[in-house]
């Protein structure tokens, strides 16, 4: 029989066991910290975002850190801002915002991709200032809206002021039309210095992989259209792949993870374990459903694959790409 004194030391030992057990399992959770690549802000009484013009009832509000908080509840996070398009002569106001959110240091925000116009003769004037902030990581330019000609990211100047980048090792987010990720890829090679990131896999859309997914909205390109066009930008060295933003396109009351497939699974095996980056596009990914929901989807589209490929999409390469540690 144990004495009270051994039976007493066994329970002390017991429980360090148990700690000891459950630290080791939260560590080698591939989910134990995610980056959150891709997280978006806005106040609408401070910012004009002329792309919520029309937009769903669900967009069109303001979202403050504290809905974020809200949404990832549960998870371990670190995020980086990204640019929310706002109106062109906004930039600099966004810009000073979000490295103020960054400076205090008292959210998940560890650092911020800023908006520019590299079309614009005033680019460099006008993001200088920014990109010497320590928390600005790189620059994004939506190419996707109605205002934006095809072919905007081939002209001289654009290539020129990209290339203004590179020194200071600044990426640049490419969001672009699934039916012109070639023209991205062409910006990639005129680029070679410069890193890339491809937002969202390239916008591909799930309707394009799927037969009588939802038929009164057909996909806006094809599934071989849209592989030419990833698998382009996985030849490049200078690309990484941010995997993000396809929830929004799943249609209301189809399976996440079966839907979304296809376009994730080809990504991740394109451009390998090492080029992809995990992004929630919060608060636009409630179009298709929620942040915690897109998680989770990911996690089972991805969970035969090895956990420390999982790692490295949910937080390892982030860290490495957007030069971040993992403490708080």
């Amino acid at each position: 029989m144990l004495s009270r004194r051994d039976f007493l030391q066994s329970s002390v030992l017991s429980t360090a066991a148990l700690a000891a057990g459950s630290t080791l399992a939260a560590e080698q959770d591939p989910r134990a910290l995610i980056v959150d690549t891709h997280q978006h802000l806005w106040d609408l009484k401070t910012l004009h975002l002329p792309w919520l013009s029309g937009a769903p009832e669900i967009l069109n509000r303001t979202y403050h850190l504290k809905e974020y908080a809200e949404a990832t509840t549960g998870l371990r996070v670190k995020s980086v801002y990204m640019e929310v398009d706002v109106a062109r002569d906004e930039l600099a106001i966004e810009a000073r915002h979000v490295i103020d959110i960054a400076k205090g240091g008292q959210s998940t925000m560890a650092a911020a991709v800023i908006g520019g116009s590299p079309e614009s003769d005033a680019f460099p004037g006008l993001i200088g200032s920014a990109l010497n902030s320590p928390y600005v990581r790189g620059v994004r330019r939506v190419l996707h809206s109605d205002a934006t000609p095809k072919g905007t990211c081939l002209t001289k100047t654009f290539i020129d002021n990209i290339r203004l980048l590179a020194p200071q090792d600044h990426s640049f987010d490419l969001c672009m039309r699934p039916t012109e990720l070639l023209d991205g890829v062409k910006l990639t090679e005129q680029c070679p210095s410069n890193r890339f990131i491809l937002d969202h896999c390239g916008n591909g859309d799930p309707r394009a992989f799927h037969k009588n997914l939802d038929p009164d909205k057909p996909a806006s390109h094809t599934a071989d259209e849209w592989k030419r066009g990833i698998d382009g930008f996985a030849a490049r060295p200078n690309v990484i792949c941010k995997i993000s933003g396809v929830i929004a396109f799943l249609p209301k009351g189809k399976p996440a993870a079966e839907t979304l497939a296809p376009i994730i699974n080809h990504c991740l095996d394109a451009f390998g374990p090492d080029r992809v980056v995990f992004g929630g596009d919060w608060p636009v990914c409630l179009l298709g459903g929620s942040l915690r929901g897109w998680v989770d989807a990911l996690t089972q589209i991805i969970r035969e694959r090895p956990a420390d490929q999982q790692r490295k999409l949910w937080s390892g390469n982030a860290l490495k790409h957007y030069r971040l540690t993992a403490g708080t």
